[in-house]
Order: structure tokens, then sequence, then C-alpha cells
């Protein structure tokens, strides 16, 4: 019997000490892929899995897989995981890794995360149902718990921003979501680890942008909530234009 995903990719001598940790387990899964070991349309590990395997967070993990998607190399699929994709099937479109000190390069990839999240934001107002409503709740609520105990959040900043992209049903900005989560969504959670060490005080005033935004989607204005989600991504440009001039 074939062993499983996940036996396949045991035996891989990880190294915590890497220079980033997403980079290495998007280097080490990429080489399993390319040799054959994760066959095409094989499901790769779980996130719990792959955590383990690694000994690192879910937040790296996702970075990583990220990575992979960009690359065109894996797809998910909503409910069942994610498989490495046919060649053919690979995607053109790249974007090119973002450093924050760069301003203009900054600036240009805050332009395209804007329009691309507001533009979810405002279809997820209209469309969402019940269950979506529940996960986006989710996620604000777990921000807030994080916020309580001292913690960074990222990661339900992370599903809290993808269960509105999910709430447009909308497959293809479903899609450019996952190539943007390596490139630019990494600006915004870089963004909100520097509010919390460099500028504490604003913690509270991003986890309002926050509630700001699911409280239009909750009333379905459409308006609103594109406008909220605009203010929060301007605002978290400033939070990092704040900790370069500094």
């Amino acid at each position: 019997m074939a062993p499983s995903n996940s036996q396949r990719t045991e035996g891989n001598t990880f190294q915590p000490e890497a220079k980033h940790l997403p980079d290495e387990i998007a280097r080490r899964l990429t080489q399993a892929i390319q040799s054959g070991t994760i066959a095409v349309g094989d499901r790769l590990p779980s996130e719990r899995v792959l955590c383990e395997q690694y000994s690192v967070s879910r937040a790296v993990v996702r970075e990583a897989l990220s990575q992979l998607k960009s690359e065109g190399l894996v797809t998910s699929r909503a409910g069942s995981g994610v498989f490495v994709t046919e060649r053919t099937q690979r995607q053109a479109f790249r974007m090119q890794d973002v450093a924050i000190d760069e301003k203009d390069s900054l600036e240009m990839v805050m332009e395209l995360l804007v329009t691309i999240e507001v533009a979810a934001t405002r279809f997820a107002a209209m469309r969402r149902t019940p269950d979506d409503l529940k996960r986006i709740r989710r996620a604000l609520i777990g921000m807030e718990y994080e916020i309580a105990n001292d913690r960074l959040g990222d990661e339900e900043d992370f599903a809290f921003h993808q269960a509105i992209v999910d709430a447009t049903h909308n497959p293809h900005f479903q899609a450019l979501s996952a190539h943007l989560e390596h490139g630019a969504r990494r600006v915004i959670r870089q963004a909100r680890s520097n509010t919390k060490v460099n500028h504490a005080d604003l913690v509270e005033a991003v986890q309002q942008e926050h509630k700001q935004i699911y409280d239009a989607i909750v009333a379905g204005d459409a308006q609103l909530a594109a406008e909220a989600a605009e203010l929060h991504l301007r605002n978290a440009a400033e939070r990092l234009n704040m900790y370069l001039r500094s």
C-alpha cells in the first residue's frame, strides 16, 4: 500500500534555525512535489500535521502554503484540503516579495490590496450567509481574546479577512486572495506586529476598525463595508509608515 502524504514527507530533517521558516518549509514541499514524492493530484498533509512535523505555528505553515499557491504548485479545495495541481493548470500570475522598507514598492502593493479587499468586502456585505457571519465573528472574537492575553492574534486576523473573501462566494476572488497571501498579506501581518510592539496604544483602534467592517457586513451595507475596509487598510499602511519614519 502506498504511503500517505504525511508519511511521504516524514524523514525530512528540518532545521528550526533557518533564516525564514516559511521559505524553508515551502522549499521542502516544492522539492517533494518536483521530485514526484508528492504526486500531481495528491492532497498535502493537513496544516496540523505540517505544524507537528516542522514544529512551527499554523501561521508559519499557512505562509509556506501561500507561497506554493502563488507559484501555482497547489490549490485549495473548500472542505477538502490543499492539492498538487496539474502543470497545465498552473497560473502565470506572479507577485514579487514585498519589502516593507521599500516605500515605492509598499505603496504599489497597498494600492492593489486596497482595490481587491475593498471590492471583496463590498460583495461580502451583499452575499454573506448566516454561516459566513459566524465565521467572521468567530475570528473577530478570537482577535479580541488574543489582544486581552497580550498576543499578536495574526492567525485570527488572517482568518477574519479570509472569511470575508469566502463570503463573496466568488471563486476568482478566493483564487486571487490565495496569490496575495504570500506577498501583500504578509505586509498586513507585519503592520500588525509593528503596531503591537511599537504602538501598543493603537492596538484597540485596529480592533475597532475590524469591528466596524464586521458591523457593516452584518447590516448588509455594501458601501459602508467598503469604506470601513478601505479605512482599515489605509490606516495599516500609515502605521507601517510610522514605523519606517522612526
